[in-house]
Order: structure tokens, then sequence, then C-alpha cells
């Protein structure tokens, strides 16, 4: 026998309980569930009723706005949607347009046009001028300045059938240098003409025989029979020609790399410093002021 455990019920129809609960009942409260919708209803007509009241004094609010503006309107004896007119603006007062000149600029210089006739060719010239420095870099060759030599007397810098051509087409002057580089000497000859026409000519005619030169530490070469290689070309009025050889006497052959490289590096760097000079005339003529 236990005590303060569950007890079967004496009833089998009442459900099953411990000591101490509540029985549960079925049976809603008609009383309490009667008051709640009484409450509900009348809650709604107050709110009804608010509603109206607010409805109603808007509508008198807008009655009473749209009276008082048909007031003023019909006292000034204007129509209500009117409004003021927007003042006249001043009229523009008569200003000068401007005026555009109809004529075209002048076209810039040309560079080449400095350097084609001694006329407009009037910078100074001179070895240092064409042959600046000690050394001469191209690319990643560094060649050796040597000597330096200018002459009015064309042909007493020349060889061969050079010397003809240069009299006969009216040389100014020629102004050579010689650069030397792993024992290949270059002597790069340039002759001045008073026109283009006239260096044209000449190059045409010989494009051989400047006479290497030799000095300030330069030994003689392209001498005694060894063969050399002679280039020439124009630009403008000058005519400008390469002798390259060995300084050990050795002849140069078709294909020579070594010496074929430097006769034409001095011969490009010819050419620019030629183009450079009309280049540097022409954007100073640029620059002047007009008169």
């Amino acid at each position: 026998m236990s005590f303060g455990g569950s007890q079967w019920p004496q009833d089998p129809r009442q459900p099953y309980r411990s000591y101490g609960e509540p029985v549960s009942s079925s049976t809603p409260d008609w009383a309490a569930l009667a008051d709640a919708s009484a409450a509900r209803a009348r809650r709604r007509r107050w709110l009804l009723i608010g509603a109206g009241g607010v409805a109603t004094a808007a509508v008198a609010a807008i009655v009473a706005t749209a009276v008082v503006f048909t007031g003023d309107a019909a006292s000034s004896g204007k129509n209500a949607g009117e409004l003021p007119t927007a003042p006249e603006l001043p009229g523009r007062t008569a200003q000068p347009e401007p005026s555009f000149s109809t004529v075209a600029p002048p076209p810039p210089p040309n560079p080449r046009d400095f350097v084609s006739s001694a006329k407009k060719d009037t910078a100074p010239l001179s070895a240092d001028t064409l042959f600046p420095g000690g050394k001469l870099t191209m690319g990643d060759r560094v060649y050796t300045k040597g000597p330096t030599a200018r002459t009015a007397d064309c042909p007493s810098a020349t060889r061969g059938s050079l010397a003809a051509a240069l009299r006969a087409h009216g040389c100014d002057q020629v102004i050579r240098a010689t650069y030397t580089r792993d024992g290949v000497a270059v002597t790069v000859g340039v002759a001045v003409f008073p026109t283009e026409a006239q260096a044209r000519a000449a190059v045409n005619r010989s494009a051989r025989g400047i006479a290497p030169l030799s000095g300030s530490g330069v030994a003689a070469f392209c001498k005694g029979g060894p063969v050399c290689r002679f280039v020439g070309n124009s630009y403008g009025r000058y005519a400008y020609f390469t002798a390259t050889g060995y300084i050990s006497g050795k002849s140069v052959t078709a294909g020579d790399t070594k010496a074929f490289q430097p006769g034409d590096d001095l011969a490009e760097f010819t050419f620019r410093q030629i183009v450079r000079r009309g280049e540097m005339q022409a954007s100073a003529a640029a620059a002047a002021p007009a008169g």
C-alpha cells in the first residue's frame, strides 16, 4: 500500500486526475461572451460617429475657403484664375559682332627648305656644328672622333673623279671628320653647294673619292693598295661621302659587317645632322614675330 500516489476514480465516466488538480469542464461561460460582444458593438458605434464628424468638418472648411476666394475675386473685378503678366524684358542693345579673318594662316616652314638653298640656310656651319663632341654613340656602338678639316678648295679633299664633279657643280666647301672603332676608320666628308640641284648632280656624277683624313692619333688608311668602301648621298644642298677602311691595311670585302657598319653609322649620323639643321632654322623662323 502506498500513500500520496494516484488513485483510480470512483466514477469511470470522470476523467483521470491526480489529487489536488481541478477537474476541467467543457461548458462555455455564456454570460462572459455576451458582455464581450456588447463591448465590441459599442466601440464600433463610437468610431463611426467620430469619422463622420471629421468628414463633416473637412467639407465645411473646403466650402468656406471657396466662398472667401470667390468673394475676393468678385471684389477685385478679375477672373479668379487670372495671373499677373510677366514684365517685359529689356531688348538687346546693339553690339558689334566679332569679326574673323578669312585669310588662312601661312603653313609652317618646311625644314628642308632651309637646307636646300644658301639664301635661307644661314645658321653657323663648321666641323664642330656638324660633328660635335669627342665621341659618337650609335646604338651600342661608340666611335672616337679623330681629326677634322675644312677647306674651300673642294677638289683637294677628294680623290679620283669626285674632284671634277665638285668643281663642275659649284662646290663651296668640304668639311671632313674621321672616326675610329675596333681598328676600322671612317672619314665622312660633307660638300656644300649653293642649291639642292647642284648637290644632287654632283653625287649622281661621282659618289666615290672623298680623301681619307688621318692624324690626331689616327694612322693613314686606304693608301697603298687596300680596298676601301666609298659611299655618297645628298640631302638638300649637302652632299655627304664616306671612306671606310682598316687601319691595319687590310682590304674591305663584300659583306664585311665589321667595316660596313661603321660607314653606315657615320652616313646615318651625318644625314640626321643635316636634317636637324633644317628643323632648328624652321623652328626659329616659325617663332619669329611677323613683320
